[in-house]
């Protein structure tokens, strides 16, 4: 029997709904990324009704009474929004395209909405012909959102406005609002407020002429970047509509889809950036990008990935430490099931997670950064060819780097006899702020003179991220030989991670961890390191993952980790490193190290 147009309706809701369960089912969620999301996000969600997490008995309809005593109630809290460049649509077929309407739907289900900015990107073709196009493709992505939403889409024409003339202050700024601004927002408040995705065509309006105009979908972002968060500051005019204000909006992600996928990285084993720290790599990936191509194709795509690096940047610097970007193909976050299933372009977290998914819930790229090149999964381009990696780049305000030495000045070695070391009492070192750093992240008192006494003229160097959020410590230490006396010679000094801490705030967010990790092995000690950790650390899962090669030493309490290349189990090399790894004297004040 053919099925009603209702029926295919309910079918499709059904499947649809499955899938987005599966998706969420299929994303590896540890017990601390579920609290962070259920804790931001569960209220939204349980206020709109946008998702059922627990079954609720039906309620009777609300007295006056009661609507008197909600409008006098404290607010709720904000809705999240990510603010979503699409940027040359046109060359998006239209299975993707579907898909991507299904990953924004369910992007909202799980408490964040999308306000998706139109970017076909014509560079010099005509006003009119932009205009024609990117209205066509504003249409495309709406059709695509609405076969998968209930409450649908909404294009809305023309938000923003060009700043007068006369209040133009020197050359633009992306934190300021004298040249691009939002003067309707009302428009956009109300289609959040009736929970539908706005759509807005890459266009603005300009008054003295009355006349519509093009232009740059980064400019359009951080307009409404600078909107949303209550930075727009701008004379008083006919044309700017204030928002509402019951209706309070936190922009939570940065979400950039580009067919060029994630931002380059000429230095990376997967050649793109998996996690970008702005603080610190921004001027990495200018170098990168800057003058270099040999043609014009491949510098045209040099100049894009760095447009998306720098919108990354200056959205980011507007917006709360706790948001980010995240600059993917549309491919990545929607891929069909067949090339025949038209109907059926669904997002296959089967074939790899959703990194928009991923990222909403665990706040982490889907693949970490610091893990060695043979541990990155295989996954297939948008072009179909086997890559390790992924091509997507999750870029956060991040934070500063401090190491010393610095190793682009004076790289790493072994100090030769005679040769003044790094001491941790220098006053480059905040002796007080890194001692808290390592008891709090360890939950262990030090032992503040002995560790001193233990690592006076050994130290090889230390790294400090942001304000002593994370650090690590890194010696030169001496094995044994055979009949026990400590080797001298500085081409056998074991180079060691002593300490590697992060407080305990910062655990499991902001990628702390990695950002320490990954300046160790690829700045510091790019030939290899080693350390150890007691067998029942927990830690250790997140060890085993970043090392080249582990041993569990026997007749002790440790495990023996190190990333070293091609370290043969049975040379000299690694007898140094087991004699290390045994022969380290623990400095804790509670003196229970014999129990390791």
């Amino acid at each position: 029997m053919p099925y009603t147009s209702l029926s295919e309706t309910k079918k499709r809701k059904a499947s649809v709904d499955q899938d987005f369960i599966v998706s969420i089912l299929e994303t590896s969620v540890t017990k601390r990324d579920a609290k962070g999301y259920m804790n931001k996000f569960v209220p939204l969600l349980n206020r709109k009704d946008a998702a059922v997490f627990k079954q609720r008995a039906p309620q009777a309809p609300p007295t006056a009474a009661a609507n008197d005593a909600v409008l006098r109630s404290e607010p709720g809290p904000p809705l999240y929004v990510a603010l979503v460049k699409f940027r040359a649509p046109q060359s998006v077929d239209d299975a993707t395209m579907l898909g991507v309407g299904k990953t924004l739907t369910q992007l909202k289900k799980l408490g964040l909405t999308s306000i998706v900015v139109v970017d076909c990107d014509l560079g010099t073709e005509s006003e009119a012909f932009q205009r024609q196009q990117t209205t066509a493709q504003a249409a495309r992505i709406a059709v695509a959102v609405d076969r998968y939403d209930d409450h649908g889409s909404r294009i809305i024409d023309s938000p923003l406005a060009f700043g007068h003339p006369s209040s133009k202050l020197g050359s633009p700024s992306p934190y300021t609002s004298h040249d691009l601004f939002v003067g309707n927002k009302h428009c956009i408040s109300d289609a959040l407020k009736h929970e539908r995705i706005p759509v807005i065509p890459s266009f603005a309006y300009t008054p003295e002429s009355s006349s519509i105009k093009p232009v740059n979908g980064n400019d359009a972002i951080l307009a409404l970047t600078r909107s949303l968060s209550g930075l727009q500051f701008v004379d008083r005019t006919e044309t700017s509509v204030e928002l509402d204000s019951d209706l309070a909006t936190e922009v939570y992600r940065l979400i950039v889809l580009d067919p060029l996928g994630g931002v380059p990285a000429s230095n990376r084993a997967t050649g793109r950036h998996l996690f970008l720290n702005l603080a610190h790599e921004f001027r990495e990936v200018e170098k990168d990008l800057t003058g270099k191509q040999k043609d014009e194709i491949a510098q045209r795509e040099c100049e894009v990935h760095l447009a998306n690096a720098q919108l990354a940047k200056h959205a980011l610097t507007m917006l709360p430490p706790t948001s980010s970007a995240v600059i993917t193909t549309p491919q990545e976050v929607a891929r069909e099931r067949s090339p025949d299933a038209l109907d059926w372009a669904l997002v296959s977290t089967r074939r790899g997670q959703n990194p928009l998914i991923h990222n909403l819930l665990t706040d982490k790229p889907v693949q970490s950064s610091s893990l060695p090149s043979g541990r990155f999964t295989p996954v297939t381009s948008t072009m179909g060819t086997p890559q390790i990696g992924s091509m997507t780049t999750l870029a956060k305000r991040g934070m500063p780097l401090t190491i010393f030495p610095d190793p682009l000045k004076t790289p790493w070695r072994p100090p030769q006899p005679g040769e003044r070391t790094l001491n941790l009492t220098d006053p480059c070192i905040d002796l007080g702020r890194l001692v808290y750093l390592i008891e709090d992240s360890f939950g262990r008192k030090l032992d503040v003179d002995h560790y001193l006494k233990r690592v006076q003229n050994k130290l090889a160097g230390i790294i400090i991220a942001g304000e002593y959020e994370g650090g690590a410590i890194l010696t030169w230490e001496s094995p044994q030989d055979g009949d026990g006396s400590a080797v001298t010679e500085p081409q056998r000094l074991v180079p060691y991670l002593d300490k590697f801490a992060v407080l305990r705030k910062a655990q499991g967010a902001g990628g702390v961890a990695d950002i320490v990790f990954n300046a160790m092995v690829r700045d510091c000690f790019p030939d290899g390191v080693c350390w150890r950790s007691r067998k029942d650390n927990p830690v250790n899962k997140w060890y085993f993952e970043r090392s080249r090669g582990t041993l569990k030493i026997p007749d002790m309490n440790w495990t023996m980790f190190w990333t070293t290349p091609d370290l043969g189990l049975h040379g000299d090399r690694f007898a140094d490193y087991e004699s290390v790894c045994r022969g380290i004297a623990p400095s804790w004040a509670d003196k229970k190290h014999i129990i390791d």
